[in-house]
């Protein structure tokens, strides 16, 4: 195809290509069989294929080990900030927040819905420009865990550094989902939605730890209670036929690049060339994150002006670079390059914003 756009929008995400041309040759007969995988019954062999083929490389592809079990859930990110503190806060149980953004005070205004939960690092007095030091991190009496986002996709800051919190992490990696290795030992849960890094919205793949399982509350709705979905392979219930096929066809196409160490090396050179085009500009563009915060998912920057602002993005647009506009709660720009995005694509976007420079410095 020749017609492709550079797509950075911060979700849902850009796909590989040879991963839409894979599903739309098998979209309307899969296999073979007369119809298509999303017409199919979930207990028949053609999905279950597909759905332990997409597990297992959930595993393999993050390096998750034994220890842990996927699953495949519905309502995204979001319906986890629930389900966490529910499945997990026992009476006289507390759980550390850290507040570093919108989504990390997202997460914390749900969770006090169903328990305890205390703020242990507070981020808007610095405006919401960097992650903390495991130093900084305040750890209270009692507590069953420690909530944080490893990447806030509004603000562009991502975790530099994994906390030594003394206490099991639960993870919201959604905008950077399997983009570099994490230290397993330090977790007990890690979630993310898939329409970033992984797939079409729809899902939340979650990993736990099983030996906290048989501490999982039981006094809530089947669905909403991990030890269940565990126990039935995520399947209690009709799942997320689509995501999970083009889920499992994204980590084959990860898996042939080079896995998730590669995906690493990836996303820091295509962040690392667009962070450079920022800071050679002479102050033009600027970056409001703080150096070892600054995520390598979600670039964010500001033109010297409003009105340039709004000219860059018309200009980007009309050359085929779409969905550069910031968040609507913060404004400016920000270049959203997840796994999938072609580096090619960000070449593209440093040499316009150095064109841009050039006419309009």
């Amino acid at each position: 195809m020749t017609n492709r756009k550079h797509n950075f929008s911060a979700g849902p995400c850009t796909l590989p290509l040879p991963v839409l041309e894979e599903a739309q040759q098998e979209f309307v007969d899969y296999q073979g069989a007369g119809m298509s995988l999303i017409e199919m019954s979930h207990r028949g062999k053609h999905f279950d294929a597909v759905a332990n083929e997409a597990m297992e490389l959930s595993m393999e592809v993050f390096g998750a080990p034994d220890e842990f079990s996927v699953l495949f859930l519905q309502g995204g990110a979001l319906l986890q900030f629930s389900m966490v503190p529910m499945n997990l806060l026992a009476p006289g149980k507390r759980a550390g927040y850290i507040n570093s953004g919108t989504w990390g005070n997202g997460a914390i205004t749900d969770a006090k819905q169903y328990g305890d939960i205390y703020v242990a690092w507070d981020g808007e007095s610095s405006n919401f420009t960097r992650m903390p030091a495991s130093s900084e991190i305040q750890i209270e009496d009692n507590t069953r865990y420690l909530h944080i986002t490893s990447n806030e996709t509004i603000g562009g800051i991502r975790m530099y550094e994994w906390p030594d919190a003394g206490v099991p992490i639960v993870a919201d990696m959604s905008s950077d989902y399997m983009s570099r290795p994490i230290p397993w030992d330090k977790f007990d849960l890690v979630y993310g939605g898939v329409q970033k890094n992984l797939g079409p919205a729809g899902m939340a793949v979650v990993f736990i730890r099983k030996s906290i399982l048989p501490d999982i509350n039981t006094n809530i709705g089947r669905y909403l209670r991990y030890d269940i979905q565990e126990s039935k392979g995520s399947m209690f219930n009709t799942p997320p036929v689509f995501p999970i096929y083009m889920l499992g066809k994204v980590l084959k196409w990860m898996k042939a690049e080079g896995g998730i160490d590669a995906m690493e090396k990836r996303a820091a050179d295509k962040a690392g060339l667009l962070y450079q085009t920022i800071d050679n500009s002479g102050g033009y563009f600027r970056c409001p994150v703080e150096l070892a915060s600054r995520s390598h998912m979600n670039v964010v920057f500001r033109l010297p002006t409003e009105q340039l602002e709004q000219k860059f993005l018309a200009e980007a647009g009309e050359a085929d670079l779409l969905n550069l506009k910031g968040h609507r709660s913060v404004g400016g720009c920000r270049a959203s390059i997840y796994n999938a995005l072609p580096p090619e694509s960000v070449k593209v976007l440093s040499d316009f914003m150095l064109a841009f420079h050039q006419s309009n410095g």
